[in-house]
């Protein structure tokens, strides 16, 4: 999700808008988090679900592009999900609950980084971030985003099998809240050179599922990896 930071030249915040984009994200939110407690073919199938959205809207902002876009596209959607999808099923002789605690790592982490970033822009504002891509984000943003991910991952330490210690909890929330900006930046710079205010219209208050989930779509490849290359619970 990109978030709405500080801009002198942007209208008065509202609370309306606010309101609207809390709701709607509260409700995706719980959606998600249903589906990943209960696991099985309901989760396979709200990743499914969330796939083909996500195709059509890149396929929406690329339409006019050559056609290797399409494909770039496919391997954009595909990785982050089956990446998802291999987090939930990792097991542990310890904990059978594993793969999910794993998975809502990375949600509450991205989660953090986008209200953090969204908030500190807003109160803070000040030099942008990136102005020829994305004029609304801001320095400000990207600390306040950093700072909320590195303190839910470390609380995140007490429930989650990897990272394995409290302040690797902390840095790895820290170092993907910066993956996650970096995946709003790309997300930004495409919908700027297709002409788009966001990729889609389905979520109220946020645009399309792109502009909701592309801070996961870059960090939950890596944290996969990441996972992967511990060994210490696989």
């Amino acid at each position: 999700m990109e978030p709405l930071e500080n801009n002198p030249n942007e209208e008065p915040f509202r609370w309306e808008e606010l309101r609207t984009r809390v709701i709607s994200g509260a409700a995706l939110a719980a959606v998600a988090l249903l589906a990943l407690w209960l696991g099985g073919w309901l989760f396979m199938l709200l990743i499914l679900i969330a796939a083909m959205l996500m195709i059509h809207e890149w396929n929406n902002l690329t339409g006019r592009d050559n056609p290797l876009w399409r494909v770039a596209g496919l391997l954009y959607v595909a990785v982050p999900c089956a990446s998802m999808i291999w987090l939930r099923g990792v097991t542990a002789a310890s904990d059978p609950h594993a793969g999910a605690k794993l998975v809502l790592f990375i949600l509450l982490v991205v989660w953090a980084t986008d209200i953090g970033a969204y908030f500190a822009g807003r109160k803070i504002g000040g030099p942008k971030l990136a102005p020829r891509i994305s004029p609304s984000k801001t320095w400000a943003g990207l600390g306040g985003g950093v700072l909320s991910a590195a303190i839910v991952g470390a609380f995140s330490s007490f429930f989650t099998p990897y990272p394995p210690s409290f302040i690797a909890c902390m840095d790895t929330g820290a170092l993907l809240a910066i993956v996650a900006q970096a995946g709003d930046l790309f997300e930004s710079w495409l919908k700027r050179r297709a002409g788009a205010k966001d990729s889609g219209n389905l979520i109220p208050g946020h645009g399309g599922l792109l502009d909701r989930v592309d801070g996961l779509v870059f960090t939950t490849p890596i944290f996969a990896w990441l996972v992967y290359l511990s060994g210490s619970i696989l």
